[in-house]
């Protein structure tokens, strides 16, 4: 990104009301957006409100100095990533060993020096950009390796650390959680006659059903082709039984819009799908277990004719 000064925000903290103009005028000329703080807390509310990018803050203030601002904005998760550059006067100097302390990234000495004092603001300033977007990058490689790229809900890997997380759980506190199962019926055949491109609009649709259905607790993931599993914390034999009825029942009345690319009509789906649900056991020494057992379960339900609900809940 070419550097535009316009698209960054700055707080300048000072109380003195000259010093203010004059910095305002120095930012203001190389066309950086501007806000003002006279005091120590109006400095904290200003940063909440409008989120600067930097915030130029007086070391010296009456009432809350600018060691106790910037001790509070760096205990704020909000604020603490908001570089402060302290502003001081020559005598103060033996403050910035402090000033260091709380977290500022640098500081300039009055009276300001109009090229310094620009030329640091702007190092810091895409140091800031570099690091967020560093930060968004990271992010986004984490949701790929934990998210299924069709469907957006998590992958098998990712939902399996979920269910040793909540077997642990279950050992450690000797409560309950479920695992369910879920299988399209039929889906090779939607597959083969509307194709894949269908197929795939029928899986993300179908996704986005499930997932309304489910108590916000529970983690639904994709196992791969047209298999789910989904996790239920807290959830016996009987709640686990109740929510993969619903489940099943809401797809069987449910008919998925399609844009068939290959028709100038819109489809109309109808699908059903087959489950199989497991509970912990106190005998279970295994998470393994448990997914044997639901994906029995579940090859029971397909084996009955489909369109079923099936539990194994004994080892």
């Amino acid at each position: 990104m070419s550097f535009n000064p316009q698209n960054f925000l700055i707080l300048v903290v000072d109380d003195i009301t000259r010093n203010l103009q004059v910095l305002g005028d120095m930012l203001e000329q190389v066309s950086y957006e501007v806000t003002f703080a006279t005091n120590g807390q109006q400095a904290l509310e200003r940063a909440k409100v409008a989120e600067p990018d930097l915030i130029l803050l007086d070391l010296m203030m009456p009432k809350m100095n600018g060691l106790e601002v910037c001790q509070k904005l760096k205990d704020d998760k909000k604020l603490c990533e908001i570089p402060v550059i302290f502003l001081t006067a020559s005598e103060e100097k033996e403050h910035l060993i402090e000033a260091f302390k709380q977290g500022a990234v640098d500081y300039l000495t009055k009276p300001f020096y109009a090229p310094e004092l620009l030329a640091r603001v702007r190092v810091h300033l895409e140091l800031k950009y570099t690091k967020d977007e560093l930060k968004k990058k990271s992010a986004a490689f984490e949701k790929l390796a934990i998210t299924d790229p069709l469907t957006e809900i998590f992958n098998r890997r990712y939902l399996m650390s979920i269910s040793e997380i909540e077997y642990q759980k279950a050992v450690n506190y000797n409560s309950f959680f479920s695992i369910i199962m879920l299988d399209i019926d039929h889906f090779k055949k939607i597959n083969d006659t509307y194709g894949h491109i269908v197929g795939d609009q029928v899986l993300k649709i179908i996704t986005q059903k499930v997932q309304s259905l489910l108590r916000e607790r529970d983690r639904c993931g994709r196992f791969g082709g047209e298999e789910f599993a989904i996790i239920l914390p807290m959830a016996d034999l009987k709640i686990a039984l109740k929510i993969a009825e619903r489940l099943r029942q809401a797809i069987a009345d449910f008919y998925i819009p399609i844009n068939d690319p290959n028709s100038s009509s819109n489809l109309k789906i109808k699908i059903t799908i087959s489950l199989g649900v497991t509970t912990y056991n106190i005998n279970d020494d295994k998470l393994d277990k448990m997914w044997i057992r639901a994906d029995n379960a579940l090859y029971q339900a397909k084996a009955k004719g489909r369109n079923q609900v099936c539990s194994i809940s004994e080892p």
